[in-house]
């Protein structure tokens, strides 16, 4: 049977000055997992939308990267965006529109059985800006089996950037991944000293961890896994936007540990995988079959 891997948390859209973009971090990333996995592993997307066109495109864009949306919650809340700002070096800023669908999900017997059967499942902070959500996102985590990855993407988007719901979000997960920016947060928060690799390997001890993942843009990625660091530059590449690269590296990473490929080997391909994203505008995106999973 397939591995199966899910996405679990917002799914919105991105509006660009030219206009409007799927996007969402696990939607990216549940995209990126597809792309890359091919018929290697099935990829579902566990989120809600709006009855609503906007909805009904997000669902589309779900399906043509190859991901499962029949966990997808349709309600009466309209579809998630957020207006996002580029700066002249490619970097993003966003400002959430309130009270979205996937702020709404509920529990029912799909979500259990698909927790069930699920070997990864990568979740954020973002997705559980509400209560309703963070008690459903939560609950799914805690149904996985004791074997499966259990993916925390930090992801802090102020204002809703909770210290309460990131300490507490650590503990849920089992392979955390965070960028240079986040990782001075996170430190705090948890009393941890010293340099980049220092602070990984803390963060590792403290909660447990199999893998952490620090993405610094330009400058690469460093991996802890089971004890053994890889730390690697990044790749020069013409930037139109770095939207969805860091989800690009997340699904890398999780299809790299599930098939229990070396630790430098992971974050060699991941940086390569993420440095494509940068390359190509929009948070999802196809990738050269040189980029493909290989088992």
């Amino acid at each position: 049977m397939k591995q199966l891997i899910v996405g679990l948390g917002e799914i919105l859209w991105d509006v660009f000055p030219d206009g409007p973009r799927f996007g969402g971090a696990p939607a990216n990333a549940a995209c990126s997992t597809a792309e890359l996995a091919g018929d290697a592993a099935r990829v579902a997307m566990v989120s809600g939308v709006g009855e609503d066109p906007l909805g009904s495109e997000a669902l589309t864009a779900l399906q043509s990267h190859g991901v499962d949306v029949r966990a997808v919650q349709r309600n009466r809340w309209s579809t998630g965006r957020v207006d996002v700002e580029v700066d002249a070096a490619g970097l993003a800023s966003y400002r959430f529109a309130e009270d979205s669908a996937w702020d709404h999900l509920t529990w029912n017997d799909e979500l259990a059985e698909l927790a069930a059967q699920a070997s990864a499942v990568c979740f954020g902070t973002l997705g559980q800006r509400r209560p309703e959500s963070r008690a459903v996102l939560r609950q799914f985590v805690a149904s996985v089996s004791p074997s499966a990855l259990r993916v925390l993407d930090v992801n802090l988007r102020p204002p809703y950037d909770d210290d309460r719901v990131i300490l507490e979000s650590l503990e849920l997960c089992n392979v955390l991944k965070l960028n240079d920016d986040e990782l001075p947060r996170v430190a705090r928060l948890c009393g941890c000293q010293g340099d980049a690799a220092e602070v990984v390997g803390k963060l590792a001890d403290r909660f447990q961890l199999k893998a952490v993942a620090l993405t610094r843009s330009s400058q690469g990625a460093m991996l802890l896994v089971d004890g053994q660091l890889s730390d690697r530059e990044g790749q020069a590449v013409a930037v139109a936007d770095t939207v969805g690269a860091g989800d690009a590296y997340t699904a890398a990473m999780m299809l790299g540990l599930l098939a229990g490929h070396d630790v430098d080997g992971i974050n060699a391909w991941a940086i390569q995988v993420a440095s494509h994203a940068c390359s190509v505008a929009g948070g999802t995106m196809q990738f050269p079959a040189s980029l493909h999973f290989r088992p």
